[in-house]
């Protein structure tokens, strides 16, 4: 008995249109939150290299704007300017702060951007 009821043909591409949104949405937002946690990540290393650098090494890192440039270039694969870093001496040594505007790939679905930040302190060599 086959009528029009009993007809099943098309019904994986009715399936298949109402999973791919889902999917591709859910593959991107895994995409999204892997290179928002590398960035954060790259972004914490640069700064602790460069306050490690300020404390122990008074030839690359001589002054702020030097250790700031040292800065940028621990920030692998970031376009980072050097006045994202803040150069400070503080209690517990040389303090190196960042601020970084994170731009997400699809902002139809997430928020335009996101401030990240990053500090690290180094002690003085003594």
């Amino acid at each position: 008995m086959r009528g029009p009821l009993r007809d099943d043909r098309g019904s994986i591409a009715v399936e298949y249109a109402l999973i791919l949104p889902v999917l591709l949405l859910f593959v991107v937002g895994v995409m999204e939150v892997g290179r928002l946690v590398w960035t954060q990540t790259t972004l914490d290393r640069a700064a602790e290299a460069a306050a490690r650098c300020g404390a122990v090494d008074p030839v690359t890192c001589a002054n702020s704007a030097a250790t700031s440039q040292y800065a940028v270039t621990q920030a692998f694969g970031l376009k980072v300017a050097a006045n994202a870093f803040t150069v400070s001496s503080a209690t517990c040594g040389i303090s190196v702060r960042a601020t970084f505007t994170y731009k997400f790939l699809v902002p139809f679905v997430t928020p335009a951007n996101m401030t990240l930040h990053s500090s690290a302190c180094y002690p003085l060599a003594g």
